[in-house]
């Protein structure tokens, strides 16, 4: 099978990247030391080829009143132009189709950013979507073809700086917006660039999004201007840390984003009707997600290894689980029986092992400072 890869590949490959089969891309994870990397956004700034995920725009009359009924999380909530809302699109099981971040343009145009893996299910779910609704409108993948974007997401306590460095015109339109919103600049050397203050590591910074065409040139000066490279590898442990889900690992469409730790985004209370809606409501939280720190020695937390919990024939399971370098321990993301709370002691099932472990709330880290201990 033939990878596909992103309008970045050159650039990886002349750093002397370690190249992976990453969901049938071609993706870097790491460029030498995966720690250094993670290191570099924890303290100063590092960047990520994210060109694999899909901008999607959805234009037209109708979009709000489409979205509305499209996502778990209500666009209601984006009033003003350049807000963003982060979502889960449901099936009518109420289970995970994808989880996204949607930007209000205007009236007549959202943009939404979903994952590589899905992104061909996704935008023909939507089409369908649209077709059973009536709803006109025009959606459109921005991932291939003549108008094709690329996304470079630059993070860490100095990814701004380094940003205004290298686009300066985006400065005024970015110096004073808060996270979770997006702009538009246009770079006399790199065209239209669009800046979201989003990202995946639990850090500040941006997600750049320009024309594939230009991807490699911006990367390169962001090179010049001092920003690591890093790869998959630093990315994982620092949405881990950050307590963040994957698609696919923590979450996917067997998944009640209830049970995913994600109640925070959905608004099954108001009048609003969407997707998904009567199943949630009809099945409620059937388990908790949380965070586990390993307090013996003995191995490390990794997906799919059994969480035991005393006094209960109920399990759990580790959906996601990596050694922190920034707490120097063991860690993972698990979904647990409900009644466990945070500070108590489950164990984990490493091999022909039983080792204790505390049941935290998440994230772990946060903005450069460990929050879990």
């Amino acid at each position: 099978m033939t990878l596909k890869a992103t309008p970045l590949n050159n650039a990886h490959r002349a750093a002397g990247a370690r190249m992976v089969d990453f969901g049938g891309w071609d993706m870097p994870v790491n460029y030498g030391s995966q720690i250094e990397e993670h290191n570099a956004v924890r303290t100063d700034v590092g960047m990520f080829d994210v060109a694999h995920m899909c901008v999607v725009d959805i234009k037209g009359d109708q979009v709000r009143a489409f979205l509305r009924g499209l996502l778990a999380n209500n666009v209601d909530k984006l009033q003003v132009s350049g807000k963003a809302l982060y979502s889960c699109m449901l099936n009518p099981e109420g289970t995970v189709i994808d989880d996204l971040i949607v930007y209000f343009i205007n009236e007549s145009w959202f943009r939404l950013v979903v994952n590589a893996g899905t992104a061909e299910k996704d935008v023909a779910w939507m089409q369908a979507q649209n077709d059973a609704t009536g709803s006109g409108l025009t959606i459109t993948q921005r991932r291939d073809g003549a108008n094709a974007m690329a996304l470079i997401a630059v993070q860490g306590p100095n990814a701004r700086a380094k940003v205004w460095e290298v686009i300066p015109e985006s400065k005024d339109a970015t110096a004073e917006m808060k996270p979770f919103n997006v702009a538009f600049a246009q770079s006399a050397a790199f065209g239209e660039a669009m800046i979201a203050r989003t990202g995946y590591t639990g850090e500040d910074g941006f997600e750049i999004g320009v024309a594939a065409e230009q991807a490699e040139n911006l990367w390169n000066a962001l090179v010049a201007a001092g920003v690591k490279p890093a790869g998959l590898g630093a990315r994982d442990t620092l949405r881990l840390e950050a307590g963040m889900n994957l698609y696919g690992q923590d979450m996917d469409e067997t998944v009640n984003p209830l049970d995913a730790g994600l109640a925070w985004t959905i608004d099954p209370v108001s009048e609003r009707d969407f997707i998904g809606k009567a199943a949630l409501q009809a099945k409620g939280q059937n388990s908790q997600f949380v965070g586990l720190i390993l307090r013996e020695k003995g191995g490390v937390l990794r997906a799919h290894q059994k969480v035991i919990v005393a006094g209960t024939d109920a399990t759990g399971e580790i959906t996601s689980g990596t050694f922190s370098p920034s707490m120097q321990q063991a860690i993972a993301l698990a979904r647990v029986p409900n009644g466990v709370n945070v500070g108590d002691t489950v164990h984990v099932e490493i091999r022909d092992k039983k080792l204790a472990a505390s049941v935290v709330k998440l994230p772990f880290v946060r903005n450069g400072k460990i929050l879990a201990v």
